[in-house]
């Protein structure tokens, strides 16, 4: 299943590609489902061939999921993409284009659930939406600390 969301930003490509590859904000933007880093990258910026294993509720059930950076091309692209975890696969590219000073931030997410007809259907009518509305949240967070001064107080620039 595949889900892609733009965010526009005004502010600087740098800022916005930190803020996304920052552990401090990412905990901040899913504070709702308790997420914190607990191996790895446990705080800072991520990096290629960086892994972090995340433990958070969703649905109820607490979980962990270990990914790892596959891909970084600072400031236009990076790709977290899962070695364990509640998924059946799970791959997400970052993407930044900056135009007249608005960044254009594009998550692409693939993913698939375990279970073979029960798990699709579980993506189609379940898990697709969810995981749209955490990205919303989550890109609205980067959003505000980029647009405001609070980028200051996750970022050492």
């Amino acid at each position: 299943m595949n889900l892609t969301l733009k965010t526009k930003i005004n502010a600087k490509i740098e800022i916005c590609f930190d803020l996304s590859c920052s552990v401090d904000l990412h905990t901040i933007s899913t504070s709702k489902t308790n997420e914190k880093a607990i191996a790895g990258i446990t705080s800072g910026l991520i990096k290629l061939d960086d892994f972090i294993t995340w433990e958070a509720t969703h649905f109820g059930i607490r979980q962990q999921l270990t990914s790892k950076i596959t891909q970084f091309e600072k400031p236009f692209h990076f790709r977290d993409e899962q070695l364990k975890g509640a998924f059946k696969f799970m791959k997400h590219d970052h993407y930044f284009e900056e135009k007249e000073g608005v960044t254009i931030m594009t998550d692409h997410f693939e993913f698939s659930s375990p279970y073979g007809i029960i798990g699709k259907l579980f993506d189609k009518l379940v898990l697709k939406n969810y995981l749209k509305r955490f990205l919303i949240v989550r890109n609205a967070v980067i959003k505000e600390y980029a647009e405001s001064r609070k980028w200051k107080s996750v970022l050492e620039i």
